[in-house]
Formats: structure tokens, C-alpha cells, sequence
């Protein structure tokens, strides 16, 4: 990998991703109800969607793109289903 002038950006980018990940990580695990816990979920499967394409970035690849893809529509159907499950439960 050649130096060039967005490596400086997509590391700051890495870094700010990786607090948010952690943040997000330790939310789900102390969240108070699991509306948190669902939240926090979805949040970390953004954030990995922005690690993907930070990455496909830096590497000049779009063939992540497809991964950014499925991993939405597993977030959506998870998402769905878990809100589902918790609205019957009630």
C-alpha cells in the first residue's frame, strides 16, 4: 500500500469507527431493556458497513460493496424479526 494523501483521513476514519464499535459494544451489554440492546445491534452493523466500504476504499476495490449489501439486509431482517418477537410477547 502506497502513501498517499487519504491514508491520514481513513485512519482517523478507522479510528473514530473503532470507538463507536466499542461504545456501541459495551451499550449492548449494559443496556437497561432490550430496546437498548436492539438499538445497539443495529448500530454495530453500520458501523461494520462503514469499516467495509473505509476499507474498500483504501484498498480501490468495489467488490465489498456486494458484503455492505448483505450485511443491510441481514441487519433489516434481524431487526424485524426481533421487533416482531418482542411486540407478540407483550
Amino acid at each position: 500500500m502506497e502513501s498517499t494523501f487519504i491514508n491520514i483521513p481513513l485512519l482517523i476514519i478507522f479510528g473514530m469507527l473503532l470507538l463507536a464499535f466499542i461504545l456501541a459494544f459495551v451499550r449492548m451489554l449494559k443496556g437497561p431493556e432490550t430496546s437498548d440492546r436492539i438499538v445497539s445491534m443495529d448500530l454495530i452493523s453500520s458501523v461494520t458497513m462503514a469499516f467495509v466500504l473505509s476499507y474498500s476504499i483504501l484498498v480501490n476495490k468495489a467488490i465489498y460493496f456486494d458484503i455492505v449489501i448483505v450485511i443491510s439486509l441481514i441487519s433489516f431482517i434481524g431487526t424485524v424479526a426481533v421487533s416482531t418477537y418482542l411486540k407478540q410477547k407483550k
